[in-house]
């Protein structure tokens, strides 16, 4: 088990007794590597490298990206028999919710012992870290480009002792001081060119701890959607019941897109965020590693 004890606020350092007990109570061998960020990566290289081919990612969405990449390389899975579980453990997981599985620590550590594994697509995002230079990452879930990923990096910055309100704060803030761009989005054989405010380049449906920004998207189709904001300011705020909801579309504010690999590009460089951790700047682009891993569900 590959955990970062402080994701979701320290709740998951917290919950890690009940693992452990459900753990036992299952007779699941198991042992637990402890860390955070690039850590985690190279823990999940090294089991796997070691001949280990079941590892779990336990903690929120930037916990399963370390795993994630860990377990691919190259655009290719490092085992292609490695099976990837994942327990929240309360920490507001949104990879989880896509398919429906128990955010808390008991329901998710007791579906480890079952038999169902779902092949899903991993998602490739290029993209320019400061100082000019080209960057990867593997991300399994949704990513953001501008107005989106500017909300993201301002929480960044704010204590997590507030929990959700760096999140919201960081939402005000950015959308405050925000101004439009002229970006131009490619996906598949449609383009897109035009003043928008966020890109959603989605592989899963949530979001956000919880928004249900993409609910057209399924892991395991081959596709990435693409959502395009164009409306204006005040949509942020007045469309997010119903993102919650996933309600929003149709929408004629939000233009709507598919394809296997994304181009995103603006008059400026904008921020990139996936998964929750904010990546680098435009111009960015999404590709799909077809069902390049095997989730337990």
């Amino acid at each position: 088990m590959l955990v970062d004890p402080r994701a979701g606020r320290g709740r998951v350092g917290q919950e890690m007794p009940e693992v452990e007990r459900t753990l036992i109570s299952r007779g699941l061998e198991y042992r637990i590597v402890e860390g955070q960020g690039a850590e985690l990566t190279d823990a999940a290289r090294a089991a796997l490298r070691e001949g280990e081919r079941f590892l779990v990612a336990v903690g929120d969405d930037m916990t399963v990206v370390e795993v994630v990449n860990g377990m691919i390389e190259e655009d290719r899975p490092v085992s292609p028999d490695a099976v990837l579980g994942v327990v929240a453990a309360g920490s507001g997981c949104d990879l989880v919710r896509t398919f429906g599985l128990p955010g808390d620590a008991t329901r998710a550590t007791a579906l480890l012992g079952g038999e169902k594994l779902f092949p899903i697509d991993v998602v490739k995002g290029a993209f320019v870290e400061p100082g000019g230079r080209e960057a990867v990452r593997y991300f399994p879930g949704v990513a953001q480009v501008g107005m989106g990923a500017a909300m993201v990096a301002r929480a960044e910055r704010l204590p997590r002792s507030l929990g959700r309100g760096r999140y919201f704060a960081g939402f005000w803030s950015a959308l405050a001081t925000f101004r439009p761009a002229d970006f131009h989005v490619r996906a598949g054989t449609r383009e897109f060119s035009g003043p928008a405010r966020t890109v959603v380049v989605a592989n899963c449906q949530y979001h956000g701890e919880g928004r249900r920004i993409s609910p057209r998207s399924w892991p395991s189709d081959g596709l990435l959607d693409v959502l395009v904001m164009k409306g204006p300011r005040s949509d942020a705020f007045t469309r997010l019941p119903a993102i919650y909801q996933g309600d929003h579309l149709p929408d004629p504010n939000i233009e709507e897109m598919k394809g296997r690999t994304v181009r995103v590009d603006a008059d400026r460089p904008l921020p990139v965020e996936a998964d929750g951790r904010v990546l680098g700047s435009t111009p960015a682009v999404f590709q799909v590693l077809r069902l390049a891993l095997r989730l337990k569900i």
